[in-house]
């Protein structure tokens, strides 16, 4: 590979949106392909705009000479499928998260990608960014004494008819924002949960005739530690994570935003500190990485193992949201976590124009 890296990327939305221009902004990366299936005039304005192919799916995509990698940002039930496409034209994957809607789906993308000698990565932005990783060495590092209690709220007021809430496998707020809360306490308490249990809402919004409208649950961690969490698509906006340790209290508020600053604030035997983090671009920071672990052949971190893990726990929430039990869970081995020599600082961009696409949220 030159020391350009030249980009693809797959599906159009709101997101893609914004992935695109972070793509088209960084220095030795070329936006080179889009490939969407309505084949829109948001495609065909981007590929002028950028000076890229564009093409109606994603083996023609793969199939072109000026492509090393491809950005997969389509709905959670067509990841699997796109990744093994691209595998077997030797293109490198970067894949939204969540990974896949079944385990099964996520070992086939990992298996392929080695097969074929290609990265794959799965896209967790926070693992790049400040404030999270400050979060994880103050947990780690006895700030807090021993961190006992995860805590997190994740919700908003979803579009009628937005993706997120069409009768797809792997929609609904446990994939799409519940994740995250899981991610989190992972990367927080640097274990994996053993036993999980949930509960599914559903209220009479015409919104949730398809998917559920919430999810709570609680995660047992071993040495008797806990997460629990509230995700929601009908609920006020809200990002948030508390981590309680035996000697304090650390609390990030916007904790999963990328569109606005992150505030900290810590209790414990050194007393209060409160501090704010700057917007800053989170998209472009693992692109950046991707592209860094390609050009030194590194295998990248968050890996589809990473992935798999989240998959593992979601798929044994909705098992215990469906049946009314505990769910055991046998972990996923993890030997690398993020910390903060993961942290990439590239300056927060301009929310691009939309394009026959609107904002996911009311």
């Amino acid at each position: 590979m030159s020391d350009v890296l030249r980009m693809g990327f797959a599906g159009l939305s709101m997101d893609a949106t914004k992935v695109l221009t972070q793509i088209a902004g960084l220095p030795n990366i070329k936006l080179a392909a889009a490939a969407d299936a309505k084949r829109s005039s948001a495609l065909e304005r981007f590929g002028a705009d950028f000076g890229a192919e564009t093409y109606d799916n994603i083996e023609k995509l793969c199939q072109s000479p000026n492509v090393d990698a491809v950005y997969i940002a389509v709905p959670n039930d067509l990841h699997a499928e796109m990744t093994l496409i691209a595998a077997r034209h030797g293109v490198h994957v970067l894949c939204e998260n969540p990974m896949a809607p079944t385990e099964a789906e996520c070992r086939q993308m990992i298996r392929a990608c080695e097969q074929h000698d290609v990265k794959l990565m799965i896209a967790y932005r926070l693992h790049f960014e400040a404030a999270n990783l400050v979060a994880v060495e103050l947990a780690r590092g006895g700030e807090l004494g021993d961190p006992r209690i995860f805590s997190s709220t994740f919700t908003l007021q979803v579009r009628e008819g937005n993706i997120r809430v069409q009768p797809r496998r792997g929609a609904g707020p446990i994939f799409d924002i519940g994740i995250y809360c899981v991610n989190a306490a992972r990367y927080l308490f640097r274990a994996e949960p053993i036993e999980v249990v949930a509960m599914r809402l559903s209220g009479r919004d015409p919104r949730f005739s398809a998917v559920d409208e919430a999810y709570t649950a609680s995660l047992r961690f071993p040495e008797e530690r806990v997460a629990q969490f509230a995700c929601s698509f009908g609920a006020h906006d809200r990002a948030r994570y508390e981590v309680i340790g035996t000697d304090g209290v650390l609390t990030l508020d916007n904790a999963y935003e990328y569109a606005t600053e992150i505030k900290m604030h810590v209790e414990s035997t050194h007393g209060e500190k409160d501090r704010t983090f700057t917007k800053r671009d989170q998209i472009a920071a693992e692109i950046e990485y991707f592209a860094r672990c390609i050009r030194d052949d590194h295998d990248p971190e968050p890996s589809g193992w990473e992935g798999l893990a989240d998959v593992r726990i979601l798929q044994a929430l909705q098992a215990s949201a469906r049946f009314g039990r505990a769910v055991p869970i046998d972990p996923v081995p993890r030997p690398r976590r993020p910390d903060l020599g993961q942290e990439i600082r590239i300056p927060a961009h301009e929310l691009p124009p939309l394009v026959d696409v609107e904002q996911p949220t009311k």
